[in-house]
């Protein structure tokens, strides 16, 4: 049975601009089809055109039918019959679809009440079967919580649990791992797959991650400036591709067990980065304490890369944050290129000396930069407020210098954010923390919402960086291919402790903590051919 069937479908703005070209692809039930393509090559839109989430005034040609019902064209009320019954969409970032503001109980009877008619008990009812369904530890507890007591990988259970309130029969998921540690994202696959075979749903499934498509989808579609550049099945268009474009692909797609042209190389030397002791513990309000971070210590030459590595609440980013100067650390010390730094610094001053020796480059760059601004712009407050220019014109010419450096070029420079792609804006954000010339950069899982070609540059543009400029690297990622490909050492955080450090290549090929092997049973096969 067919559940959805997209036929030719174009999709063009009022200007002429034509986003989707003849698109057609189709899922039966209990089947689960992979959409992949770089940033742009319209996934999520193809996506979202099945719910009728189109651009206001967009203009459509063909067909969308859910359950032979047709979306493209329908009036309210059949397109709310699919958004309730027919079809339901599993988003990307779970914080951006859940009310901060309301519990998760609240998000959970709000559909059955208004859409279903469900009384407040029954609805309740219901909503704690599903958190049990997508196996939350707790569901009782979890209905009186707000969204930030929780941790990723949990709200995206809520939001699969949410999706579900209305029994779909087709479920479209927008890259719903991209963001979460291999652990969990292995718990997410496995509970769709077994959701899929229990319901008999059909799967639409965006990701980036080819190995992850090779291990769960049966079909794949590969998508190329809006139109379908091949299909087949999955492990035929991964293993043996007919077009350069999704060859390109397959060859970015980082492993761990493919040969390293580029291989990091030892670094020896005096450590430039030095942390001892560092501990962090959060006191929240009629809560027993929760320690974030436990005397931890490590040590980074100069020029040298160490990943941290570690599931979701492992206390890696907050002990990055504490290096960065962005969390107050409760007890250590820091050093950086010999001088020792205050663990909470209190004036200006001591903050712009924490900002001049490291600086981050966070995951989000949309969220990391400004808006309002163009990227010059941004790049030139950064010199301007550190020093590091002594007129405008200086600034700007070291605006294009450091731009150019990156892989831009000048005309970027009036570029606001939101006309820039993913990689763009990433570059963008590196280029910005490269202005203040730190003695490390600090990147916080900077290409883990990439697709793999993008993320390919990024990382060759990392790799070029640190051998011109002999750059420090502090490297946080969960995904393990990435780290052998960028890092020299690595460490392994759980519950806020260091469990395992050493170099990356020995510890990646024979883990000695039972915490790390668990990782790596969970990352994806690699393709093999």
């Amino acid at each position: 049975m067919t559940l959805l069937d997209i036929d030719a479908l174009t999709l063009a703005l009022p200007d002429g601009t034509e986003l989707l070209r003849g698109i057609s692809l189709s899922v039966a039930a209990g089947e689960t089809v992979g959409l992949v393509g770089e940033s742009g090559s319209g996934k999520s839109l193809t996506a979202r055109s099945v719910l009728g989430l189109l651009p206001d005034r967009a203009r459509t040609t063909g067909s969308v039918r859910v359950g032979g019902l047709e979306v493209l064209g329908a009036g309210g009320r059949d397109l709310l019959d699919v958004r309730r019954r027919r079809a339901a969409m599993i988003f990307q970032d779970p914080r951006a679809g859940i009310n901060p503001m309301r519990t998760i109980g609240d998000h959970m009877t709000e559909s059955l009440r208004l859409c279903q008619g469900v009384g407040g008990a029954a609805a309740k009812e219901r909503a704690l079967e599903l958190l049990a369904a997508v196996r939350l530890p707790r569901p009782e507890d979890h209905c009186s919580q707000y969204p930030h007591e929780l941790s990723g990988g949990m709200l995206q259970r809520v939001m699969i649990a949410g999706a579900l309130t209305s029994d779909p029969t087709l479920l479209v998921c927008d890259e719903p791992t991209t963001a979460l540690d291999v652990t969990t994202q292995a718990d997410i696959v496995a509970l769709l797959q077994e959701l899929r075979d229990a319901r008999g749903m059909g799967l639409l499934f965006i990701t980036h991650d080819l190995n992850l498509a090779a291990s769960l989808c049966d079909r794949l579609v590969v998508m190329r400036a809006g139109a379908v550049e091949e299909e087949g099945p999955a492990r035929t268009v991964l293993l043996t591709p007919r077009t350069a474009y999704a060859e390109r692909l397959v060859a970015a797609t980082p492993s761990l067990t493919a040969p390293l042209l580029d291989a990091p190389q030892e670094v020896d030397g005096e450590a430039l980065l030095s942390v001892r002791g560092l501990g962090k513990t959060y006191t929240p309000r009629r809560k027993p304490p929760v320690v974030a971070v436990k005397d931890a210590s490590l040590e980074v030459p100069a020029g040298g890369a160490l990943a941290i590595v570690g599931e979701s609440g492992s206390g890696k980013s907050t002990l990055a944050r504490m290096i960065v100067g962005l969390e107050q650390a409760d007890t250590g010390d820091i050093r950086v290129a010999g001088r020792e730094r205050t663990i909470v610094p209190r004036t200006r001053d001591e903050r712009r000396a924490h900002a001049q020796s490291v600086q981050m480059v966070f995951q989000d760059p949309y969220l990391s930069l400004d808006p309002r601004i163009t990227a010059g712009r941004a790049i030139e407050d950064a010199l301007r407020l550190h020093g590091r220019a002594r007129s405008r014109d200086a600034a700007r010419q070291r605006v294009v210098e450091l731009l150019t450096s990156v892989g831009l070029e000048e005309k970027h420079a009036a570029a606001r954010p939101r006309t820039l792609s993913g990689g763009q804006r990433q570059r963008v954000a590196i280029a910005r923390a490269l202005a203040v010339e730190p003695d490390v950069l600090v990147m916080d899982e900077a290409t883990s919402a990439l697709d793999v070609s993008v993320q390919a540059q990024v990382l060759d543009l990392v790799a070029r960086i640190r051998a011109e400029r002999g750059l420090t690297l502090l490297f946080i990622s969960h995904d393990l291919a990435v780290v052998r490909r960028v890092c020299e050492q690595t460490l392994v955080m759980s519950r806020g402790e260091i469990v395992e450090q050493g170099p990356t290549a020995e510890l990646l090929a024979e883990p000695r903590h039972p915490y790390t092997r668990r990782l790596l049973a969970s990352v994806p096969e690699p393709l093999s051919r």
